[in-house]
């Protein structure tokens, strides 16, 4: 588990300590979060107040990014035929080119949610707005081409003899002309690094790859809004990585991302804004760096912040990812 290169090199996530020892250049490697902390702070290595105000800057620059709000709920109940409602009184609103991650244990709620922004479900009471407009006055077919929901298994939704109809069903069914169809095809492939595999069988490829043209078939809707229900489901670190990387850059590309995960490394990392619920409710909605401090919240919630997170504060900041705590506490 010292190992931090082997480990890497055969698709297997280290430690994240470790791996901050790795990339600082120490040849002590603790697996233990409590001895690492001592080893830094006997060293006097900390995060200084300049690595905060510069994360806390980069954070606030990216929020006045944001546009409009796409996405919002007001008062959404759900309920499942005679049940206790699923949700309760829901009031959120998600902005163009936000990075939303939805955590909370099996049963708080989270996929019952984001189910209702492209129409899957209906609200018992309340109401959902896409892009301004009630879901009740949208079909599915015109939600669809705003809201593409990637399910948390590629085979749910895989279903064609080649890879070139997985992705063109959706641009068909939207009644375009043979030429824009390819259009979308070519441009859905490109963006997921699938070009030239057009006349694959995609249940010959691997979970991975799956799961990339199932994101192409979602974007060849050319959708303002990506759900992606625990994408990294079943993937290797190598494979989690890149699929991880892939929705980064369809963020930067101007899609809204709606995460919804119980991996909190992949939160921590990639989310800007982290939303967690319980028992049908909204307990905490922050910036994904406020969000991850609040322990007391979490802990009711049964959300465990990354070692990431709970090692760096613990040396005077919130680092969210490795190269954050490292550039922290790399001296000079």
């Amino acid at each position: 588990l010292a190992d931090v290169d082997l480990l890497s090199a055969n698709g297997v996530a280290p430690l994240p300590v470790t791996a901050a020892f790795a990339a600082l250049g120490l040849d002590d490697r603790p697996l233990d979060e409590e001895q690492a902390v001592e080893y830094l702070l006997e060293r006097d290595m900390r995060i200084g107040d300049e690595a905060v105000s510069r994360w806390s800057d980069r954070d606030a620059s990216r929020a006045a990014a944001y546009g409009d709000p796409i996405i919002e709920t007001r008062e959404l109940t759900h309920a499942y035929g005679e049940g206790e409602p699923a949700l309760r009184g829901i009031d959120l609103s998600i902005r163009r080119g936000e990075y939303v991650a939805i955590l909370g244990q099996n049963g708080s709620g989270k996929t019952t949610l984001v189910k209702h922004f492209n129409g899957l479900l209906r609200p018992s009471s309340g109401e959902v707005l896409i892009a301004g407009r009630p879901t009740h006055d949208q079909s599915l077919r015109a939600l669809a081409a705003r809201v593409g929901y990637v399910f948390q298994n590629p085979d749910s939704q895989i279903f064609a003899a080649t890879v070139f109809d997985e992705v063109a069903f959706g641009p068909r069914n939207f009644g375009l002309t043979d030429d824009d169809v390819r259009t979308r095809v070519r441009e859905s492939l490109d963006a997921v690094g699938f070009t030239g595999r057009e006349d694959e069988d995609p249940f010959s490829l691997t979970k991975g790859e799956r799961q990339r043209v199932a994101v192409a078939s979602v974007l060849a809707g050319r959708p303002d809004v990506l759900i992606f229900d625990e994408p990294t489901t079943g993937l290797d670190d190598r494979e989690s990585r890149a699929m991880m990387a892939l929705i980064d850059d369809l963020n930067r590309r101007g899609h809204t991302i709606v995460l919804v995960t119980h991996a909190m490394w992949l939160a921590a990392e990639y989310a800007h804004r982290i939303i967690v619920m319980q028992e049908g409710r909204i307990l905490l909605d922050a910036p994904t760096r406020s969000a991850f401090g609040r322990e007391d919240l979490l802990r009711r919630a049964a959300v465990i912040p990354p070692q990431i997170v709970r090692f760096s504060r613990r040396l005077g900041g919130t680092a969210l990812t490795l190269s954050e705590l490292v550039d922290a506490l790399r001296p000079g």
